[in-house]
């Protein structure tokens, strides 16, 4: 399992990139990580939540309320327009970090 010290910095693109294929609320975010991932990063409740609450304040998601097919209301997020770009930025921000840090990697 991937420590959460890791990725940390990486949860905000984590979320951003589940939000540009469909809105969704907070533990089918979770869910999604954990299956896409094999279980090898379970990310936190706390965690997951403090991200929403970042990326709302600085206005990359909206959240909305929604009835579940359950029938019970539910939290959705959302990506916005300025959440993309914050997403292609965090993207090449990665990719730089990938290159950075492979010159540290003795194989």
């Amino acid at each position: 399992m991937i420590s959460s010290d890791v990725i940390r910095g990486y949860n905000d693109l984590i979320i951003l990139s589940l939000l540009l294929e469909r809105p969704s609320y907070g533990y089918g975010i979770s869910k999604q990580i954990r299956k896409i991932t094999d279980d090898r990063y379970i990310i936190k409740e706390t965690t997951l939540y403090s991200a929403f609450n970042r990326l709302l304040k600085q206005e990359f998601i909206e959240s909305y309320s929604d009835i579940s097919p359950q029938g019970r209301s539910r939290t959705y997020y959302r990506i916005s327009s300025s959440g993309r770009d914050y997403y292609h930025e965090k993207c090449e921000e990665w990719e730089l970090t990938k290159d950075v840090i492979n010159q540290f990697i003795k194989e």
